[in-house]
């Protein structure tokens, strides 16, 4: 049962004060329910503008003295589901044995923001989870306080007490619930906070919360969800994006026993009142597979088969000899100062369509009941996104839809995406009073992805007769629409080393494509680090150079850079500071040629820095290269700068550890997104394989360099650097610069 509803079950009628209340419910369990404004939040999301967006935390102290806290955001692996608990425990002053954890539903207008994306979850929630456990603690030390006729300075907390040192007594939170409930709210933008000296919480190593249930493979996942009564569906789409639906006979499909309904339903890639894909509904998902092969369906798609793979290549080569159709950053003037540099460096770097290829596929089940009413439990990172969506596509309020948040297995920005809530609701609407989920097989995932969008550039630097960089050019190549790119496919105009060259032009032209286009881990930058830092590798060499040297003249002292987005800066001192520590903990000594290795084995290594996601990494690879063309990653060596606290340092390592790999696999692993006659080609792991065990790295070794700036997330910013790492440690190794993903010798 979910913390909202075991509040509802005892008929708790909350008593809202200002903008903190609380309720008492039956025996010795109190509920306070924290609104927070989160005006002042960061990438808060969700609102409609000027509107307020609000955060409810929730804890339930329990008659055994346990706590219950209610985890708000979506668990995708990322570890938030035991992070945020973490911050109103530590500040609510409980023992962390005490505690327990129970994943929300999703409701944005009582939570707030819930989403699994961009790094968010740590500077949206550092200061408000801390207020909310604060201000419960302060409500129940006042309680004490009255019962004992004390001053509440005069007492302290510890393990989920309140003590009277003075009076040599302690009483449980429990025997204090209902009183602490009618105490005066604080208020929260004054309550006190621990320092960071007095964590006993935060700054642990603390295992995630699910891992026992994963271990022993408890049911957690969307893909596990089973109702009484459920029926499954499996899809048909549209081969070919934003086709249409221009006929079908689904007469060999109703006849077969189990087949419940063939329903017409629309992904929202094509405009309302139109369809592209058609649900088989049935009493097992193996028979509404097996029946969806009988089905006949004729597509309107003629307009979309022009789009290909090729087509696109040969589109990028002609458009890199042309100028650019936007300019994105302008400063002095580059052309000029590249006619007069003492030396220039030109080359053109490319990387891929990607798909995300989720380990559970995308799936939802959804229930439409008698009174107009939907009810969907849904692996979603943006589950508020996805309550908006269907209600746009199925004409109903927002409010007439209950949605269970389940664990995530594997997102990577792509359940970021609602299609699939979507497309459930749709299913649902068409057999109304059961339950039904609607499954996707490997075939559908990674045929019907949001993918990262594919981007070629073409750059040019200038050198002084010193080394110095002293202009700079990009043209990318990418897609868009109406002059501007389309999601993902998104450039900073403030990209390294632009905005501290004197002369510098950023320019972008922008290709039509039918593909929809998504955020993939660390988005835009795990392609722009791979371009832009294997780039400066060249310069650098053309310098006389090592790249961690030309990136320090470069940065300068320490200073901030404006960035594109509002609020956010960029501090050259940070990403000097992480360079330093990574070349210190490698034992860097400079850019140098191959080592010797085992037989006909060469060594190098590469080092490789990008700021993202509010985090500043630096790192360094070790790679092997065997039979002139096998690649394999011996070591990392990581420094991140991430704030100035680490809140589970556990998970801290699993994140940084994981993204780490997830880059090897960008940078080597062959992972092909063919597109032909408007359609993708992938059907399975063996057209877009993973990164194997074996090419798994011995060591991750990582440092970190704290800082006074608030703690920011961990799920992206270790990523990036990784990929330019690899090949400028290949070029060291080899002598060959790989100027495209995935890097390849052969």
């Amino acid at each position: 049962m979910s913390i909202v509803k075991d509040r509802e079950a005892v008929g708790a009628a909350l008593s809202r004060r200002s903008f903190l209340a609380a309720s008492l419910a039956g025996g010795a369990v109190l509920t306070f329910d924290a609104r927070i404004a989160l005006a002042q939040a960061t990438g808060a999301a969700g609102g409609v503008a000027g509107e307020p967006v609000v955060l409810t935390a929730f804890i339930r102290i329990n008659a055994d003295n346990s706590v219950t806290i209610g985890a708000k955001n979506p668990e995708i692996g990322q570890g938030v589901k035991t992070m945020l608990p973490m911050l109103i425990a530590e500040e609510l002053d409980v023992a962390w044995s005490q505690v327990r954890i129970e994943q929300t539903d999703a409701d944005d207008k009582r939570y707030g923001l819930q989403v699994a994306g961009g790094s968010t979850a740590t500077p949206n929630n550092w200061l408000p989870m801390r207020q909310a456990g604060a201000a419960a603690r302060a409500m129940l030390v006042a309680a004490a306080a009255k019962q004992w006729g004390v001053a509440p300075s005069a007492l302290s907390t510890e393990a989920g007490k309140v003590i009277d040192k003075a009076g040599g007594r302690s009483v449980p939170y429990a025997a204090l619930a209902r009183e602490a409930a009618g105490m005066p709210v604080p208020d929260l933008a004054t309550v006190p906070l621990k320092p960071a000296e007095a964590f006993r919480i935060i700054g642990q190593p603390m295992p995630g919360v699910d891992t026992p249930k994963i271990v022993k493979g408890t049911p957690l996942f969307g893909i596990d969800t089973h109702l009484p009564g459920m029926l499954h569906a499996a899809l048909v789409k549209c081969p070919a994006f934003g086709g249409t639906i221009a006929r079908i006979d689904d007469a060999a499909v109703r006849g077969i026993p189990g087949v419940v309904a063939v329903v017409p339903v629309n992904s929202g890639l094509v405009p309302p009142g139109q369809q592209d894909a058609v649900a088989i509904v049935a009493d097992s998902w193996w028979k509404a597979s097996k029946a969806r092969e009988k089905l006949v369906v004729a597509w309107d798609d003629a307009t979309q088969k022009q789009f290909s793979t090729a087509g696109y290549a040969k589109q990028a080569a002609d458009a890199l000899g042309a100028a650019p159709q936007a300019d994105l950053f302008k400063a002095g003037d580059a052309d000029k100062a590249l006619a007069g540099a003492a030396k220039t460096v030109t080359a053109d770097y490319s990387y891929p369509f990607l798909a995300h290829a989720t380990l559970e596929p995308q799936n939802c089940t959804a229930l439409w009941t008698a009174d107009g009413k939907l009810e969907l439990w849904a692996p979603a990172q943006n589950p508020g996104a996805g309550r908006r969506e269907v209600a746009a596509m199925l004409g109903i309020a927002p409010e007439a839809m209950t949605i269970h948040m389940t664990r995530i297995g594997g997102g990577f920005g792509r359940r970021l995406m609602s299609d699939y809530m979507v497309l459930a609701a749709q299913v649902a609407k068409g057999v109304p009073g059961r339950p039904v989920k609607l499954l996707w097989d490997r075939t559908d995932d990674l045929r019907h992805d949001y993918y990262r969008p594919a981007g070629w550039h073409r750059f040019t630097a200038g050198l002084d007769a010193k080394g110095a960089l002293i202009a700079f050019k990009d043209h990318f190549i990418t897609f868009g629409a109406d002059g501007k790119p389309i999601r993902a496919a998104e450039m900073s105009s403030t990209e390294f080393p632009a905005p501290v060259v004197p002369d510098a032009h950023l320019g972008a032209t922008y290709l039509k494509t039918n593909l929809p286009t998504g955020w993939l881990r660390a988005p835009t930058s795990n392609a722009m680090a791979f371009v832009y830092q294997g780039f400066l590798d060249e310069v650098a060499e053309a310098a006389g150079l090592d790249l961690p040297e030309l990136m320090r003249r470069t940065l300068g002292a320490p200073r901030e850079l404006p960035t594109e987005r509002k609020g956010l800066v960029f501090h050259t001192g940070r990403a000097r500071s992480v360079i330093d520590a990574v070349c210190k903990a490698a034992n860097w000594t400079g850019r140098t040629g191959p080592a010797k290795g085992a037989g006909d084995a060469v060594k190098g290594r590469g080092f490789g820095f990008y700021f993202s996601h509010r985090g500043y990494f630096a790192e360094v690879v070790d790679v092997t290269v065997s039979g002139g063309t096998s690649v394999k990653v011996d070591k990392i060596w990581m420094a991140g700068d991430i704030g100035s606290q680490i809140i589970n340092p556990l998970n801290a390592e699993h994140q940084s550890q994981g993204a780490a790999i997830d880059g090897i696999a960008q940078a080597l692993v062959w992972q092909p997104v063919v597109q032909e006659a408007g359609a993708i080609t992938a059907d399975n792991f063996g057209d877009f394989p993973l990164l194997r065990i074996d090419a798994v790295p011995r060591d991750v070794a990582i440092t970190w360099v704290k800082s006074d700036f608030p703690p920011t997330g961990l799920g992206e910013p270790a990523l990036p650097p990784v990929i330019p790492a690899i090949a400028n440690a290949i070029r060291a190794a080899t002598g060959k610069r790989l100027r495209s993903l995935p890097l390849q010798l052969t």
